[in-house]
């Protein structure tokens, strides 16, 4: 089983490697860091190395497409927008970190289909012909989308229960010591402040 997690410039490192701390785990599973063309990708802070090009995995098993904190950057690289195109007809499982549910939107791939992302961008989800949920992940069919960040390690985490079974999948977040108890209850603008949602909506989403 070969899991691939395509990289591209300015993609959030925690969105392609709180996924990847899971997966590597899955009995019998490959997770590979893919690219256009392969040697070190950076994030704003964070540099990863794809080991392989897209043409290099151009049907792997599950496709893992993080997002980046430039929700633009999403809906841009048309390397990687033809790579999630090309590659999902043969996939088994196309996923999706925060805002790269927009990537898979790009690709064509969620006209009328439910699907979720960070927060911000859930009108510019709509506006490929999604329909988006306020939801941790949602899966329609053979697509599993997350919402921000943090999120992703939980659609691993259930991704991990459809490729090996729940009892792999608790293990897996059992040796990650996976319970967070956050310290404010601010993880979502329903529960957090509206000055602290106005403040990371001007930051995530300026003018």
């Amino acid at each position: 089983m070969h899991i691939a997690i395509p990289l591209y410039e300015g993609f959030d490192a925690m969105d392609a490697l709180g996924p990847y701390f899971v997966l590597r785990n899955v009995p019998g599973a490959t997770v590979t860091f893919v690219a256009e063309r392969p040697g070190v990708i950076a994030d704003a802070e964070v540099t990863l190395t794809a080991a392989a090009s897209f043409a290099d995995v151009p049907r792997p098993d599950v496709l893992v497409v993080p997002g980046t904190k430039d929700v633009k950057r999403s809906t841009a690289d048309h390397e990687l927008i033809d790579y999630v195109r090309t590659a999902h007809p043969t996939t088994t499982w196309t996923t999706s970190v925060c805002v790269g549910s927009l990537t898979l939107g790009a690709a064509g791939l969620l006209e009328g289909v439910k699907a979720t992302t960070h927060w911000v961008a859930y009108d510019l989800l709509a506006g490929f012909g999604a329909q988006p949920v306020d939801e941790r992940f949602v899966r329609a069919g053979k697509i599993i989308t997350s919402g921000g960040v943090m999120a992703g390690i939980d659609m691993a985490l259930y991704l991990a229960s459809l490729l090996a079974g729940e009892e792999v999948a608790m293990a897996i977040q059992l040796g990650l010591e996976y319970a967070p108890r956050p310290p404010f209850n601010a993880g979502t603008p329903r529960t957090a402040p509206e000055e602290i949602t106005a403040l990371m909506r001007s930051y995530l989403r300026p003018a």
